[in-house]
């Protein structure tokens, strides 16, 4: 089983390589803009995923995987050659969910900020539930009374 840095730099070569031979040994005019976003490889180094994006719509996305899944044996020997090593992993495509998820996380952070500003404008026109200052003030030394409310006792009976 090989080391972790050596696994990751071996992914990182893979990728750099399946971009290359994207355009070296695919020659298929309906493969649209493929951007490769990461490769994942075993501990053992036998097998590497392929994780990648298409731009376009769904259609695009399966006729990029349609042609990556036909030419993946002439990828794999493309890679062999780039990687020099003793065994040339297997290649699996995997279509990346990164754009949908970064489509959601958008869509939700737009009604978050929908609701704040609703909030916001409530809170604007939003008055106390009672009176504004609800602590009781001694009366003052002139005499008035003015801060009592009814129904309260007289300040000497307190």
């Amino acid at each position: 089983m090989a080391d972790q840095a050596r696994a990751r730099r071996i992914a990182e070569r893979i990728k750099q390589l399946v971009t290359q031979g994207l355009s070296q040994v695919v020659k298929d005019q309906r493969l649209g803009f493929v951007t490769v976003t990461d490769v994942r490889v075993t501990g053992d180094l036998q097998h590497a995923s392929v994780f990648y994006t298409v731009l376009g719509e769904e259609e695009d996305r399966a006729t990029a995987a349609e042609i990556l899944e036909a030419y993946r044996g002439r990828l794999r020997s493309f890679v062999g050659r780039g990687l020099g090593i003793r065994l040339t992993p297997s290649l699996e495509f995997i279509l990346d969910a990164l754009p949908e998820d970064a489509a959601h996380m958008d869509e939700l952070l737009r009604q978050v900020a929908e609701r704040d500003a609703e909030l916001a404008r409530q809170r604007a026109a939003a008055g106390y539930a009672g009176e504004p200052d609800p602590y009781r003030r001694p009366a003052d030394e002139d005499g008035d009374d003015a801060d009592e409310r009814p129904g309260d006792l007289p300040a000497d009976d307190r």
